[in-house]
């Protein structure tokens, strides 16, 4: 919800963006786990740990354009929004693939409705934690600056599960 509350306050993400990017992530890691639950778990291990180059790349990025930039802030999109919800829940996927091949069919299916509704919750409540009188205050000043350095850090503890 933190991260998701820091996307919100920082002005390059707008909320459109923030909830269709979070639910595309989300989406994408359900699929991801249906497919692989149907040929059961050959994933190898460590391979989605690589994910955490794109929260890394991006925060990077950013934070080389908080340094050098005197044009006005560009957008990021949904598609970024997606990128990190994937590399922050990328390993979920080992975790959701057996229990999908072990599930039936209208559970699986069951368990997306429950994702979703979810994942609109968490959205729900992370715009409210933003747009809160007094705590939102200290996230919207701050998010911005803060965010390179959480997806920075969020990249590095996923790709620590390579080693």
């Amino acid at each position: 919800m933190l991260l998701a509350a820091a996307l919100f306050a920082d002005s390059r993400y707008r909320a459109r963006d923030v909830v269709l990017g979070t639910f595309a992530g989300i989406g994408a890691l359900y699929a991801a786990s249906v497919a692989a639950s149907f040929v059961s778990l050959v994933i190898p291990e460590g391979t989605v740990a690589l994910l955490g180059f794109v929260p890394l790349a991006i925060g990077v990025k950013q934070l080389l354009q908080d340094e050098t930039e005197k044009t006005p802030v560009t957008r990021a999109g949904m598609l970024g929004v997606a990128g990190i919800n994937i590399a922050l829940g990328g390993d979920n996927i080992g975790v959701y693939t057996p229990l999908f091949a072990s599930a039936p069919g209208q559970a699986v299916a069951i368990y997306g409705v429950v994702f979703a509704a979810l994942t609109g919750a968490l959205c729900y409540g992370a715009l409210k934690l933003v747009a809160h009188p007094a705590a939102g205050a200290p996230v919207r000043r701050y998010g911005r600056r803060i965010m390179p350095y959480v997806l920075i850090a969020l990249g590095v503890w996923i790709l620590a599960g390579l080693l």
